[in-house]
């Protein structure tokens, strides 16, 4: 049996596999996403533990605290720290004071997050009038697919970028499609990138819960190389955000306020 190596990038662990096509068998030295667990800690207190890749652990729990309400910015961050083993991430809040949600178990599963928020009529309608054209946004998928390293190494990982009509500002990999949303927020707010009116784009499914976070950030478009979810088409109508899926090379279905691309 032949033997293949392969250096693994930040993120992957390597592992041996046997890869059986028809009549052969091969031993390949491949690789598999790493997942670690972090527990974010806020002025002392337990918030929330996940599962996620042991990457850019930082902006996931700024972006963590922004998209769940417990900041309003960077500025809100007093001090921020990660224990040795990147297994712990201890927030020290500018105000003392702070009602945190009950604590929360996220694990990296596709089926959705846990959240604190209750999406209905939390936020009002985005006062924006962003505009842009479908060519921009498949520009910034095609982009989205270049940022996804860890993804063409050893598959089983999300990806999600921030960008604008110029193309590409922040990307990020993640074991859970959340996290990666949590991780371009938590980029952005600590680059001091404003949010607002930029385009969100992923790899994964958009769920109720991928909609209520660019709402949070003020995205007027999110767009997926896969499928929306009922209740993400529901509250897009509702928060005037154009949902794009299927954004790939040649076409991509426009589901709502199609008139952000040009669309009658």
């Amino acid at each position: 049996m032949a033997s293949e190596t392969r250096a693994m990038p930040a993120g992957a662990l390597p592992i041996y596999y046997q890869a059986v096509e028809g009549d052969t068998v091969r031993q390949i030295q491949g690789g598999v996403i790493d997942e670690t667990l972090l527990s974010i800690y806020v002025n002392g207190e337990s918030l929330a533990t996940m599962m996620c890749s042991p990457l850019q652990l930082e902006a996931l729990a700024v972006g963590f605290l922004y998209t769940e309400g417990i900041i309003e910015s960077a500025d809100d961050i007093g001090h921020l720290q990660l224990n040795a083993s990147g297994s712990v991430a201890d927030v020290l809040l500018t105000r003392g004071e702070v009602s945190l949600p009950r604590r929360m178990i996220l694990t990296s599963g596709c089926g959705g997050g846990v959240t604190a928020q209750i999406l209905s009529e939390r936020y009002p309608a985005l006062d924006s009038d962003f505009v842009t054209t479908p060519a921009a946004l498949l520009r910034l998928m095609r982009q989205l697919q270049g940022a996804a390293r860890l993804y063409t190494a050893v598959r089983g990982v999300h990806t999600a970028v921030l960008g604008d009509e110029r193309g590409l500002l922040v990307s990020a990999e993640d074991v859970g499609r959340h996290n990666a949303v949590d991780k371009v927020a938590g980029e952005a707010l600590l680059r001091r990138i404003d949010s607002r009116d930029r385009i969100l784009g992923a790899s994964g499914r958009i769920s109720s819960e991928m909609l209520g976070k660019a709402r949070r950030l003020g995205l007027p478009i999110v767009a997926s190389r896969t499928a929306p979810t009922s209740i993400s088409l529901r509250l897009a109508k509702a928060w005037r955000i154009c949902v794009v899926g299927y954004a790939r090379a040649g076409g991509m279905r426009v589901y709502t306020h199609g008139w952000r691309l040009g669309l009658g």
